[in-house]
């Protein structure tokens, strides 16, 4: 028998999912002296191609984006990303904290949604429904790790803690 679950988690900065690590300091797994990483990404794109990395400390990787039909810039917007960035995130972190409870996931699908109201505005409404099967725990177990994983997924308490951005030169 396999149970599936769904949250609907509303990103807000005062949202009802909003944890701060230091409620579940027990439960967290980040140690900011022993697994701190940098993470970056490169986008170049010229009149002879389109090319897409990934860091995170010293591994990087390619990934593949086709550039826009005119050559000017990537086909997947910023705003696509960002979504991307949420929804990978707590699907990585789900299977993550699973680990670290031994609890059985099966499969994980996670949405990330919201409105971006014109150019150059931040988005709004930022929301994400995760679904989760498990074919060995119960849907209060499986409610509970989706709670905890709101809780510690770094990419959506990034969001919730409105961190600074600066061009660089």
């Amino acid at each position: 028998m396999t149970i599936a679950f769904d949250i609907d988690g509303a990103l807000t900065p005062l949202g009802p999912r909003r944890f701060p690590c230091s409620a579940l300091r027990s439960q967290c797994t980040f140690d900011p002296e022993t697994n701190a990483v940098e993470i970056s990404a490169l986008v170049s794109n010229t009149p002879a191609g389109h090319t897409t990395t990934v860091r995170t400390d010293a591994a990087s990787q390619s990934v593949p984006i086709p550039a826009k039909a005119t050559g000017r810039g990537s086909a997947v917007n910023g705003g696509e990303f960002l979504m991307l960035a949420l929804a990978t995130c707590y699907c990585n972190d789900v299977y993550r904290e699973a680990a670290r409870l031994g609890i059985p996931i099966d499969s994980v699908e996670v949405e990330a949604t919201a409105d971006f109201p014109g150019v150059g505005l931040a988005a709004t409404n930022i929301r994400y429904r995760a679904r989760v099967s498990s074919s060995a725990a119960d849907a209060s177990v499986i409610a509970d790790l989706l709670r905890q994983t709101d809780a510690v997924a770094e990419v959506h308490n990034t969001i919730r803690a409105g961190a600074d951005v600066a061009l660089v030169s």
